[in-house]
């Protein structure tokens, strides 16, 4: 026979704060209250169309192809109607926020920063001895070998080492400092002499430098980090009283 486990409220309180999740509760609480009182006093509101649009984003994003499907959805979550209806609404109201603040923002922006959007393409193996990285690094510079026959000597991941130490296209942000600077200074394409860090000694193999464009994908991702810098300002200027009856 199955047990019979049953939840209230106060259970739910009492999770939350074992959880330590009350400080980002209180986060998303204080963006919603300042989404909410900023776009009212700019008039700035929601059609139905714009929350039509959004429901069915998010039914897709969340594989809802029946209604059926929806509201099993809403009873997992425990929604409601017009709460799900509020989730789209802040959503909405959020880019539609973005947009309005930071929009004729974005040119100078990126002009200002451009460097920090620039992206490169990188392979990499990394060796626990400083003699051998440098080894194969003239190695590789005399030709006696190349970039892709250390790759696949000497990477132990199975997946990495066939990808011949493949790593993406990059940007700044997903680098280490001491690798980025390193990296984005590169004349590719170029294979940099071995960088220490903690991790160990980086043979790097910089394939191009991707100098960065701005399109419409980078436009809306620029509106919201600055959006998201603004929001972190705003928070900044709130002063939260919290009010938690003590659960025994």
């Amino acid at each position: 026979m199955s047990q019979v486990v049953k939840i209230t409220n106060e259970n739910i309180l009492e999770q939350i704060k074992l959880s330590c999740k009350i400080p980002s509760i209180i986060e998303e609480i204080v963006n919603r209250q300042i989404l909410e009182n900023t776009s009212e006093a700019l008039g700035i509101k929601v059609e139905v169309a714009e929350l039509q649009k959004a429901a069915d984003q998010m039914r897709l994003a969340n594989q809802l192809d029946s209604a059926d499907d929806t509201w099993a959805w809403l009873e997992k979550h425990g929604l409601s109607l017009e709460e799900f209806e509020k989730i789209l609404d802040n959503s909405v109201i959020a880019g539609k926020l973005a947009a309005h603040l930071f929009t004729d923002k974005v040119e100078q922006h990126f002009f200002e920063h451009q460097l920090d959007y620039a992206s490169v393409v990188l392979y990499e193996v990394v060796l626990d001895d400083e003699d051998l990285a440098l080894e194969l690094f003239y190695a590789i510079q005399e030709g006696e070998m190349s970039f892709h026959d250390v790759a696949h000597k000497y990477i132990q991941d199975q997946e990495l080492r066939r990808s011949g130490g493949y790593r993406g296209i990059l940007s700044r942000k997903d680098l280490k400092a001491e690798i980025s600077a390193a990296v984005f200074a590169a004349k590719a394409p170029q294979v940099l002499k071995p960088i220490v860090n903690s991790q160990g000694f980086y043979l790097i193999f910089v394939e191009e430098i991707i100098q960065p464009q701005l399109d419409n994908k980078l436009h809306i991702k620029i509106v919201f980090e600055l959006f998201s810098q603004w929001m972190k300002q705003q928070r900044e200027k709130v002063e939260v009283s919290l009010r938690l009856s003590s659960i025994n």
